[in-house]
């Protein structure tokens, strides 16, 4: 379950704004009669790149056992 303002983890390629699975992004928004989640994407400056409407099936909490990670914008891999 995910709550507003939770860091959440994308689970599948969001190609058409350039996201891959994987991607941090931030819960802004809960739509509770459709199971939906509007999640805002940011740059390591701050930059929206994107906020999208997913289901809470695209997403999942990020773990507290784990590490973020950087990579160029564009790029489909974590791997700079």
């Amino acid at each position: 379950m995910v709550h507003e303002l939770d860091t959440v983890v994308i689970t599948r390629d969001l190609s058409e704004c350039g996201l891959v699975a994987g991607d941090i992004g931030v819960v802004a928004h809960l739509y509770a009669d459709t199971r939906g989640v509007e999640v805002e994407f940011v740059s390591g400056e701050g930059a929206t790149i994107a906020v999208e409407t997913l289901s809470v099936d695209d997403v999942r909490p990020i773990g507290a056992r784990e590490i973020l990670h950087a990579r160029p914008l564009g790029s489909t891999t974590t791997n700079p």
